[in-house]
């Protein structure tokens, strides 16, 4: 849409993500700018609980954050949503969804941490997004910090498109503008490097997305930097410059340079990449161009769940396209029904800021609606049901838990707090042990299952318990092999019937599950195949040698026999499950374990007790880099079953200076001896088939 066309109120919004590692200072980030903004008095304080973002009982008590939190402000004529969002790597799934919601994704570097495997993972994910980006250096007034050294490692990891727009200056207690003021002519010093030299890079890095004003640049040796809005927009939706900016969130330095950044120089809803939309079904969808229109059909997605006590299921969502109002109807993805929205409200840390409408690029909140679902697109026009966006690659969660109620018959409460739960974190998983009648949650790490139980112990109101993490294993094969089985069962009257003849075949690591129906002349009906691939499927959800999910075989149903009378769907799916457990079994079955990335941070006096106590675990080392002084960063590759409990090994070796994150890599096969044990202790539930 071009500017000329575009709605005034639309173009002075700005939606940005504070993501970056833990401890970079993003809450107090937030604070800070809405004190300067003038809606909140001062900035609060992360030991007394008193941050606008910040606000759940449990993130006050553990003194950092623990889910996406959002708050809004007018400065300038520009209003600006904000969303922070948690850290550690256990709450990505808090993390990614923001990305989502916002045009500008604004990366967080403790300057006294350097540059974190966080930072990097969301400020990539930010660009295959088509995110504008945005570097902050935060916590410059720290002791010992070397800001030239961050700033260059940063161009060497990130890329040389990443250029200071302003730099600390006076022993860092403010910052020398390097975009705007530079160019009056003004002699600005910085505490290092040159602010000339920064402001020539910057204009020369703009220029070059535009022939006409490179030849302008040429000729007269320099740009006023406020006719360079149209190619800098270009530049940052282009991923040809990610700015860098300076600024302490507790002195005040830089926060002032950093909101007139946002106000001025990020993208706009209709300046940024547009949302990667698709539209139709099937395998193969198409671009479907949102436009950031108030007149247009509604576009709205839900990009965060919320389990209000108060307010039941509460909605969290980017407007894209159209107008939502208060009051007016709107339809939840493929549903037939509309919801009504009831409420409308923007969202204030904890408070609820009620409004009448949305426009595109506002983010909004909507509840008492138990069809919301996280990911799912909203809209007013039933034409627009098949439009959705292109899902995120979340982590696969890979930690297991099994819970259980301490009183019999509260089964059933204790899944729906369970459920309620999950549905605020797509990096959760639940699912019912069907052999063992066991609930299982999995996460990403030993934290993120920590805090589900806590909140689960406050919602819940009961005592649960618990049973060590377990390890998400998988099965495989490596082989094909071939499966028969006839179910035939006669009891008086009509009987059961049905034979089926099947190939597995292995896949590559990753594939997943592939049916294929190469059944001729009809000797199992169409009617049936169904259910032939429903007991197939169940086969494969419960296992078959250890009983952990079958992935990447196919499987090719290519005969088979029915009766007339007796053939029913309940004897394809038995037949189909006992099939493909027989081919299983003749297939050389292997138990795949998830292999890990792990980065650890620590002193450089302990690196050769990690790296020995890594290759201990069955794990390799693919190198080292420098963190601050004094630590380096410990790359690799682990089984997770290795790593149980390793920050507590990880403390005896440094003292308590150690942290790692993981990251799921990939699967392989388990040694011998594992897959042996692993064998031993199943017990197979679905012998009495």
């Amino acid at each position: 849409m071009s500017a000329e066309r575009l709605d005034s109120r639309v173009s002075a919004i700005r939606t940005v993500a504070l993501v970056g590692p833990a401890a970079a200072g993003k809450t107090l980030l937030l604070d800070a700018l809405l004190a300067h903004a003038g809606v909140i008095p001062q900035a609060g304080s992360i030991e007394r609980g008193s941050t606008v973002s910040d606000h759940d009982p449990l993130e006050k008590r553990l003194g950092h954050s623990l889910q996406s939190s959002l708050a809004h402000f007018t400065h300038g004529g520009i209003r600006v949503h904000a969303i922070d969002t948690p850290g550690a790597p256990d709450f990505v799934g808090q993390a990614l969804p923001a990305l989502e919601a916002a045009d500008t994704a604004i990366v967080v570097i403790n300057a006294q941490n350097g540059i974190e495997l966080m930072a990097q993972r969301l400020l990539t994910a930010a660009g295959e997004r088509g995110l504008a980006r945005l570097i902050v250096v935060n916590k410059i007034d720290a002791p010992d910090v070397d800001l030239p050294g961050l700033l260059a490692q940063i161009r060497e990891v990130f890329g040389r498109e990443c250029l200071p727009l302003n730099l600390p200056a006076d022993g860092s207690q403010r910052v020398a503008d390097c975009f705007f003021a530079a160019s009056a002519g003004l002699d600005i010093q910085a505490d290092f490097s040159s602010v000339a030299d920064a402001h020539r890079a910057l204009v020369e890095q703009v220029v070059e997305v535009d022939a006409a004003f490179v030849d302008r640049y040429l000729t007269d040796g320099d740009v006023d930097p406020r006719e360079l809005h149209a190619p800098l927009e270009q530049a940052l939706r282009e991923g040809h410059l990610i700015p860098v900016c300076f600024c302490s969130a507790k002195t005040g330095a830089g926060i002032g340079e950093l909101l007139s950044a946002i106000e001025t120089l990020m993208p706009n809803p209709a300046e940024g990449n547009p949302p990667p939309f698709l539209e139709g079904k099937g395998t193969e969808p198409q671009p479907y161009p949102a436009r950031p229109d108030p007149a247009a059909h509604v576009l709205a997605h839900v990009f965060k769940i919320v389990a209000d006590p108060y307010l039941g299921k509460m909605g969290v969502m980017r407007v894209h396209q159209g107008r939502v109002a208060k009051g007016g109807q709107l339809f939840v993805g493929h549903a037939r029904k509309p919801i009504r929205v009831g409420h409308l409200f923007m969202l204030q840390g904890a408070r609820h800021v009620d409004i009448e409408e949305a426009l595109p690029g506002d983010l909004c909140a909507i509840a008492k609606v138990e069809d919301l679902a996280f990911d799912a697109v909203l809209h007013d026009a039933q034409e627009d049901e098949h439009i959705h966006l292109k899902p995120l690659d979340f982590p696969t969660p890979v930690h297991g838990l099994a819970i259980s109620p301490a009183r019999r018959g509260d089964e059933q409460k204790l899944w729906e707090v369970l459920s309620r739960l999950v549905d605020e974190d797509p990096c959760l998983r639940i699912e019912q042990a069907g052999e063992t009648h066991q609930t299982l949650v999995y996460g990403l790490g030993e934290l993120h299952l920590r805090l589900l139980l806590e909140r689960l112990r406050e919602l819940y109101k009961g005592e649960v318990v618990t049973e060590p993490p377990r390890i998400a294993y998988r099965e495989t094969i490596s082989a094909p092999a071939e499966g028969h089985y006839r179910h035939k069962k006669q009891s008086g009257g009509a009987g059961q019937f049905g034979e089926v003849y099947l190939r597995v075949e292995p896949l590559a690591r990753g594939a997943g599950f592939e049916f294929v129906d190469a059944v001729k002349g009809g000797t199992i009906p169409g009617q049936f195949m169904p259910a032939v691939e429903k007991g197939v499927r169940s086969a494969l959800a419960s296992g078959v040698i250890a009983g952990y999910p079958l992935v990447d075989l196919r499987v090719v149903v290519y005969d088979g026999k029915h009766h007339s009378v007796d053939s029913k769907e309940i004897a394809f799916v038995t037949a189909g499950r006992r099939a493909l457990i027989e081919a299983v079994r003749e297939a050389k079955p292997l138990v795949l374990e998830p292999i890990v990335q792990v980065e650890i941070t620590a002193p450089e006096h302990s690196i050769g007790d990690i790296t020995g106590d890594l290759a201990s675990r069955r794990g390799q080392v693919n190198g080292t880099r420098a963190a601050v002084p004094g630590s380096l960063i410990v790359q690799g590759l682990a089984p997770l079953a290795e790593l149980a409990s390793y920050q507590s090994r990880l403390n005896a070796i440094t003292a308590g200076e150690g942290r790692y994150t993981l990251v799921l890599s990939h699967y392989e096969a388990v040694p011998p001896n594992t897959q042996a044990a692993l064998v031993g202790a199943y017990r197979a539930g679905d012998e009495g088939d």
